[in-house]
């Protein structure tokens, strides 16, 4: 199988792309600037500029580009480059896709921001998208973006990703590094849902997407059972051989957390309802599972 991916050199891409060869795919990396190496192409999605034959002549395109979601939460500018990396770069994928004679599937990266606050409610990717929360706006822009691709007739899944938990990357890497200094603490009143997935399961699960021509539509990349930050505390803190008796008020986190207060305090009890019943077994079920692989 012929896989084009987008966001290959960053850490999700470069484990997925690592992941696909080891299985005997052929990957091409999608990258900017005007002299790719082997298994590369040019591209820039800003101007436009993408090898048509390229997209046309793989069998998946991933698109995992976007600049990092960790920023300046008070900034205008962070978050208007936050949306506009993952829509421009989606939409330009998706419309090469649909002006290609082979439709390749299309895996198009996203967010479980997607859903929004619901409290205790389970979700699972049949539940409504709510609140005007930064990252859920942009989720659902990102989202629409695909639609040339759908409107095709392509198979496309939109991949709404939990954080991923792994100690080498962002949010367990500085987590860890907190919680070792014995400032852990819950957030809030740590009651909010708060999903995750290891990063084998994330790469395992897209991998599973990629190979199954049947699987198309949202699907939750996250733990099948999504622990509280109260009980996500208590575990980092237990694994870690460390108090964590804090916590962080909620009206603190408001302010200082800016646009990103909601992914602190929202609350998403998501479900891989989709991915499992595709035929994904996950490694890493809870919380205790999650952490203690990703810590290593």
């Amino acid at each position: 199988m012929h896989v084009v991916v987008a966001g290959a050199s960053g850490f999700l891409g470069t484990h997925l792309t690592r992941e696909l060869t080891t299985r005997g795919h052929q990957v091409t990396r999608l990258v900017r600037g005007t002299s790719p190496g082997r298994g590369e192409s040019s591209w820039d999605p800003y101007s436009g500029t993408l090898d048509h034959d390229v997209v046309a002549s793989a069998d998946v395109v991933v698109n995992l580009a976007g600049t990092p979601t960790a920023g300046n939460p008070h900034s205008k500018t962070w978050a208007r480059e936050l949306r506009e990396s993952r829509v421009t770069t989606t939409r330009v994928l998706a419309e090469s896709i649909a002006s290609s004679g082979t439709h390749p599937a299309y895996l198009a990266g996203n967010g479980i921001s997607w859903y929004g606050d619901h409290g205790d409610e389970v979700l699972t990717e049949e539940s409504d998208s709510r609140g005007q929360a930064l990252l859920t706006q942009v989720t659902r822009d990102w989202q629409a973006a695909t639609e040339p691709a759908s409107v095709a007739g392509a198979r496309v899944c939109v991949l709404r990703t939990a954080p991923v938990m792994d100690h080498r990357s962002a949010p367990l890497k500085q987590l860890a590094t907190v919680f070792r200094l014995g400032l852990g603490a819950r957030l809030g009143d740590g009651r909010q849902h708060m999903a995750m997935v290891s990063l084998r399961d994330w790469v395992g699960g897209v991998v599973h997407l990629a190979e199954h021509e049947d699987a198309h539509g949202p699907f939750n990349l996250c733990c099948p059972r999504t622990p509280t930050n109260a009980e996500f505390t208590k575990t980092l803190a237990r694994l870690l051989h460390r108090p964590a008796f804090a916590f962080a008020p909620a009206a603190v986190l408001r302010v200082g957390a800016g646009e990103m207060a909601p992914e602190l305090l929202g609350s998403l009890n998501v479900r891989p309802a989709a991915l499992q019943s595709a035929g994904y077994s996950f490694r890493d079920r809870d919380v205790t599972e999650v952490l203690a692989t990703g810590l290593g």
